[in-house]
């Protein structure tokens, strides 16, 4: 008789945990796997189109989509931020949200011709900036943070180096690349962003819950 006593009080506390457990995540987005963490983003120091320095601490507590391009490109480049303008216009009103265009041709770029090409866009450039900086800082940017270039290039001499890529790399409110690595060039993989950009958004700054180890 004990016996079957204990395994009813062992049962029902199972089934209480269970339907308490059920009641918690019920409604939420809780019991969804978190978007992995690809990797994270390293110090970096550029200037703005406004001449005003931007780190990766200027990242933190934002959602920022991140791409690179040049302003004299007449290839991917239009219709890249073309599309990226459509990105810009779905979440410009949020508070935590940031789009981060790299030039991958500071030679030309400078901040006065991106600050040019930016307002060509007419865009509010608190929530869209433009960066410029030095070629290989940029780069390396590119290749060991956002993962947008395959890092063996850099092997290559910088001055002989060009990046010209369609992609983008999605980072957190925690400065930490998510998901997956985006076609700009695809609207199917776009809407797949803006997917994952709405998920982040939700999100805090503080420890993200996963079993990434930064280096």
């Amino acid at each position: 008789m004990k016996g079957k006593r204990l395994w009813f009080y062992i049962s029902f506390f199972v089934i209480v945990a269970i339907l308490f457990t059920v009641a918690l995540y019920w409604g939420t987005d809780n019991w969804k796997a978190k978007p992995a963490v690809m990797n994270n983003v390293k110090p970096f120091a550029f200037e703005t189109q406004d001449g005003r320095n931007f780190t990766r601490q200027n990242m933190i507590g934002k959602v920022c989509v991140v791409e690179y391009f040049f302003t004299h490109c007449t290839g991917i480049c239009p219709h890249l931020n073309t599309n990226m303008k459509e990105v810009y216009n779905e979440f410009k009103d949020h508070p935590d949200f940031l789009i981060m265009s790299h030039t991958c041709d500071p030679e030309r770029d400078s901040a006065s011709q991106l600050k040019h090409y930016s307002d060509s866009l007419k865009i509010d450039n608190n929530k869209w900036v433009f960066l410029t900086g030095r070629k290989d800082s940029l780069y390396k940017a590119a290749r060991e943070s956002y993962l947008l270039d395959d890092p063996k290039n850099a092997l290559q001499n910088i001055n002989d180096q060009f990046i010209h890529t369609q992609f983008w790399a999605v980072v957190d409110k925690n400065g930490m690349v998510r998901g997956q690595i985006f076609d700009g060039l695809k609207k199917d993989e776009i809407a797949q962003m803006e997917d994952l950009v709405k998920e982040l958004l939700k999100e805090k700054v503080g420890p993200t819950n996963t079993n990434f180890i930064l280096n």
